[in-house]
């Protein structure tokens, strides 16, 4: 999987790199290449818009509702890093068109009634660091953008330590001080109460994590094949048309040279 979405990114790459000889951003451009049609002002900014619109020409119907996959985690469990890094990841980078992916970083940790650290972890304090940098930072750019960053710190040996580059790699516009301020301020103690709240509520309780739901239903066998090939999964439960990256296809744009 994890080799199948490099190869997704690397095509998207060299199809920008034959169109019309441009094969370069503007020079003004600070996003990576994977955010460049994320939206009208990007792309104009990037100099991609054509790019842009040809590659939204092979996008799902819009009207047809995304299959939502919810993963319920903690950042330095072992299970959860392969499952997001292994597949959630690269399923959503080849699917994320007909998949919407919800991070909920809180795991076994424990929310404690008073005192200065009012949350326990399953793997100790810097669990609980990690886990509230990933939240504030889902919370300061949205998952589009985070998850990038998340998989970065996920995949690197130490995730801690990984934070701060990874997050100038992927999201130069966001500072490091904005994340540190979120993490020792209330807004970061707020953002982990709340993911409490919504791991508690789970129905039926989870019994371990990585706990995967499938449009907010948890079933034993959709936590089965979403560990085995999420990919094949999230194929097979979209309603809609099937994209090329499920059935294989390669569509061909209509392309004009000079």
């Amino acid at each position: 999987m994890k080799f199948a979405s490099v190869l997704v990114l690397l095509f998207f790459c060299s199809t920008f790199k034959k169109s019309h000889g441009k094969s370069k951003p503007k020079p003004g451009c600070e996003y990576p290449p994977s955010q460049w049609c994320r939206s009208l002002e990007i792309a104009i900014e990037c100099g991609v818009q054509k790019q842009c619109l040809e590659l939204n020409a092979t996008r799902p119907n819009s009207a047809v509702p995304r299959v939502v996959v919810t993963l319920y985690y903690e950042s330095l469990c072992p299970g959860c890093r392969v499952f997001l890094t292994q597949q959630l990841f690269p399923t959503w980078a080849m699917l994320h068109d007909i998949m919407e992916v919800k991070l909920v970083p809180y795991g076994n940790a424990q929310e404690l009634p008073s005192g200065n650290s009012p949350f326990t972890c399953e793997h100790g304090e810097p669990e609980c660091h990690s886990n509230m940098i990933e939240a504030c930072i889902l919370h300061s750019v949205g998952l589009y953008s985070a998850f990038p960053v998340i998989d970065c710190m996920e995949s690197a040996a130490n995730v801690l330590a990984a934070a701060q580059p990874c997050l100038q790699l992927h999201v130069p516009s966001m500072t490091w001080d904005s994340v540190t301020t979120c993490v020792k301020g209330e807004l970061g103690f707020k953002l982990m109460h709340e993911n409490a709240l919504k791991t508690n509520a789970l129905s039926p309780a989870k019994t371990h994590v990585p706990w995967v739901t499938i449009n907010k239903e948890y079933t034993g066998d959709f936590q089965d094949k979403a560990m085995s090939s999420l990919f094949n999964l999230v194929c097979k439960m979209y309603k809609g048309g099937k994209p090329p990256a499920c059935t294989g296809a390669q569509k061909k744009l209509d392309r004009s040279l000079c």
